[in-house]
């Protein structure tokens, strides 16, 4: 006979989070028998997911702006970098003023709540959450990303940015714990699941599936990343929660070995083997170098003797996550850095200078021009810009299928990939940072052939077949830093101008005047590029 052995899945050791006091309103201890309960008005829950929402979207970790700053500190790192790291603590200090969020995608709203027993709202607790998520998107220069589907394939824009994910779980006490997330696609979309067997677990397997597997993730989703890494699960969304909760720095105070009751722990030597990896990987701070990461989690967990789930997922440059707590002595938000500019050094960088591109020229000389030089090459750009993306692309392509012509702003003027935040009153523009460029790559070649999308912005790598249209056309891929939306917005974009599609609202073609614009050559008309020869 075996003995009966329970314990908590996921043991958190401690927790050394510092919060700040919202309100001590809303919270009442009262009497039940010989129990004490912990009534909560539910517009504190409301006032809660208000408040964080509003400050993970300003706002980042300090424990986050030091790490790039150790970037800039390292003799290691290399220029580019460093490049990235200065933009990325530039960002942070506009958008620490509230007015510009950190990145132009504000993210899907996730709230993870773990509710004590002994606490009574009397509410459906997701309708209030909602709620304050709600009023985060309504009065704050936020972008509205929810689409929601009307019929099979007929979608709408939700136009509040909800519906939000919200998971509630049970546990012991009278203390409410929150994790909330304002989660963009790009990080979104690097999550993996690979379904593996026990043939991975020896240290031979395991070091060259990691080595294969972080190739997956390119730099669309805006490195430096917070990469986690879990192997094991009972399910596989047991496995991806972990994947995910781990990126936050949630699991970070979980024991660094296992038992018999099956507890998640963190393999702290091949945490530091797989950052050893991404590093010699070369993929670097989004163009090059050592800092593909910041740091990484490993998390081992039980499985079925019949499956293994690995997952493997990032928090980007936007570490856009905070912890909230109610409990009887009120309600607290984790608190963020509201000084990033102490990170910046004295004077920035030294790089050597880039390379000014007129964009106001006719397409042919602009491309002339972009074809003296290799790629890799740093570039100022100065001029009109067209900013297209998904649905876009997508209403041109059935103009090109019904016959009709390519509109002629995608023949004169280089494509941004990009869907702004709302624009703050007074600026030219809202938070405006790229987009992953992979997903328009399917619309390259015949784009290319009808004299379109000659000069394409945006960021990440791409597949081989933009390269071999690029080759075959004579076009160019620019890489943009992903990640200083705030920045982009305040410093490089002049005007801002619906062209196209109004209708469909962060989606509808604009044109935008562009000053100094930075960007790199990633592909370019001879079949170079960049990230192949990593």
């Amino acid at each position: 006979m075996i003995d009966f052995i329970y314990q908590d899945p996921y043991p958190i050791l401690k927790d050394d989070t510092q919060y700040r006091k919202i309100t001590s309103d809303f919270v009442k201890v009262e009497q039940f028998g010989e129990r004490e309960i912990l009534t909560v008005d539910p517009k504190g829950l409301e006032l809660l997911a208000e408040e964080a929402l509003t400050d993970v979207s300003f706002m980042l970790r300090t424990t986050h702006l030091q790490k790039l700053r150790n970037i800039l500190d390292d003799p290691e790192a290399t220029d580019n970098d460093r490049f990235v790291a200065y933009n990325l603590l530039q960002n942070a200090s506009v958008a620490a003023e509230g007015q510009l969020p950190s990145c132009q995608d504000t993210g899907t709203a996730i709230v993870m709540a773990k509710k004590g027993e002994s606490i009574f709202t009397g509410v459906d607790d997701a309708e209030w959450l909602s709620k304050g998520i709600f009023n985060t998107y309504q009065k704050r220069n936020l972008r509205y990303s929810q689409i929601v589907p009307i019929s099979m394939f007929e979608e709408k824009n939700s136009g509040s940015n909800l519906p939000a994910q919200i998971d509630i779980y049970a546990k012991k006490g009278t203390s409410y714990d929150f994790l909330f997330m304002a989660k963009g696609g790009g990080s979104a979309n690097k999550t993996y699941l690979y379904q593996q067997t026990k043939s991975l677990l020896n240290d031979k397997s395991m070091d060259a599936f990691v080595r294969a597997k972080i190739k997956d993730l390119g730099t669309s989703a805006c490195p430096p990343y917070h990469l986690a890494l879990v192997i094991g699960g009972t399910s596989a969304e047991a496995n991806l929660s972990a994947v995910k909760k781990a990126s936050a720095g949630y699991y970070d105070h979980l024991p660094t070995s296992g038992n018999m009751a099956g507890q998640a722990f963190r393999d702290l030597e091949w945490e530091a083997r797989v950052q050893k990896i991404c590093q010699e990987s070369e993929i670097g701070a989004q163009f090059g170098g050592k800092y593909f990461t910041h740091d990484v989690r490993v998390i081992r967990l039980p499985r079925h003797a019949a499956s293994c789930p690995v997952g493997l997922g990032v928090s980007c440059s936007a570490d856009r996550n905070i912890k909230g707590k109610i409990t009887k002595d009120g309600i607290f938000v984790e608190q963020l850095e509201v000084n990033p500019k102490q990170f910046l050094p004295e004077t920035a960088p030294h790089l050597e200078a880039p390379v000014e591109i007129d964009l106001d020229q006719p397409m042919a000389d602009i491309l002339a021009k972009l074809s003296q030089y290799p790629i890799k090459t740093r570039l100022k750009l100065n001029g009109t810009v067209i900013v297209a993306r998904d649905i876009a692309h997508a209403k041109i392509k059935e103009l090109l299928d019904a016959g009709k012509p390519m509109p002629e702003y995608f023949k004169n003027h280089p494509v941004y990939y990009a869907g702004p935040a709302k624009t703050p009153e007074g600026m030219a523009s809202g938070s405006f940072g790229p987009t992953t460029a992979g997903r328009m790559d399917v619309y390259v070649d015949e784009f290319q052939k009808h004299g379109g999308s000659m000069i394409m912005l945006a960021k990440g790598n791409r597949t081989k077949q933009v390269t071999d249209a690029c080759s075959k056309y004579g076009g160019f891929y620019l890489g943009s830093i992903g990640g200083p939306a705030a920045i982009l917005a305040q410093d490089n974009i002049l005007k801002v101008e619906v062209v196209d599609f109004e209708e469909l609202g962060m989606e509808a073609v604009r044109k935008i005047t562009v000053k100094d614009f930075p960007a790199f050559i990633i592909t370019d008309d001879k079949g170079n590029d960049f990230f192949e020869n990593l």
